[in-house]
């Protein structure tokens, strides 16, 4: 019995040796860093600086559309309390 247990746990222990060794191969020798793949320089910033002033010009019609929305509302406000001292005194 001592024998057979002694004979299983040798085979266990090679199994789990010969399993494992691609494992310690790959962790003491990492493959190296791949080369970065070359891209062309100036389109990419072109393109950049293209977007960031279309969303720059948005951002700033936007703000101006607000602006007038609000002077708007502001003058509305500014006639209906006008009218309503002279609805107040009639």
């Amino acid at each position: 019995m001592l024998s057979r247990f002694a004979k299983l746990s040798i085979v266990t222990l090679i199994s789990a040796s010969i399993g494992l060794s691609p494992l310690a191969v790959m962790a003491a020798d990492p493959a190296p860093a791949s080369t970065p793949v070359a891209t062309p320089a100036s389109p990419a910033p072109a393109a950049q600086s293209e977007k960031a002033a279309e969303k720059k010009v948005q951002k700033k019609a936007k703000k101006d559309k607000k602006a007038e929305k609000k002077a708007k509302k502001k003058a509305k406000k500014k006639a209906k309390a006008a009218q309503e001292p002279v609805a107040a005194q009639q």
